[in-house]
């Protein structure tokens, strides 16, 4: 016999003397009364009272990554925006003029709503997701706050200008 051969009757051979019987089933076990059941936080410490968590800069691990029922994406609805200026977000602005008047410049802006509306903001107004940082005679500067819990950047500078570079040409 070949070695090959050996070794495959001797599987073989092993195979068959441990083989088992199909196991019966067994009876089921009724379930415990509820009141012996451990709630699963019932071992874990309670934190002292006076504790608090300093992220020092970084995310904070014990803060939700997902949001249940909302796209962190998506803009918020327009039943939850403050009227006028206040509403519209950074992304939605668009600048369509920009004034001096009274030693200041005065950008003329509108939002993405579709009404044709206009306001007039200067530095330090308020808009939904940012503040108007600066206002030069060709852009608006905007301190944008951003949203996403991954981001190191908690705010960013967008710069809107008056005309395009299609605009120009």
């Amino acid at each position: 016999m070949t070695r090959l051969t050996l070794v495959f009757v001797t599987v073989l051979l092993t195979s068959a003397a441990f083989a088992q019987a199909p196991a019966a089933t067994p009876a089921p076990v009724p379930p415990a009364p509820a009141a012996a059941v451990a709630p699963a936080d019932a071992h874990l410490p309670t934190p002292p009272a006076d504790f608090t968590y300093s992220s020092g800069g970084r995310r904070d691990p014990f803060m939700s990554l997902a949001k249940i029922g909302a796209d962190p994406g998506a803009p918020p609805a327009p039943g939850d925006r403050p009227k006028g200026a206040a509403g519209i977000t950074v992304d939605e602005l668009s600048v369509k003029g920009i004034v001096f008047t009274s030693g200041s410049f005065v950008a003329i802006v509108s939002g993405a709503d579709g009404k044709g509306q206009t306001y007039s903001v200067r530095a330090g107004s308020k808009l939904y997701d940012g503040t108007v940082r600066a206002i030069d005679a060709r852009s608006v500067v905007i301190l944008q706050q951003v949203s996403d819990p991954l981001s190191l950047q908690k705010q960013r500078e967008v710069r809107k200008l008056l005309r395009t570079q299609e605009e120009g040409k």
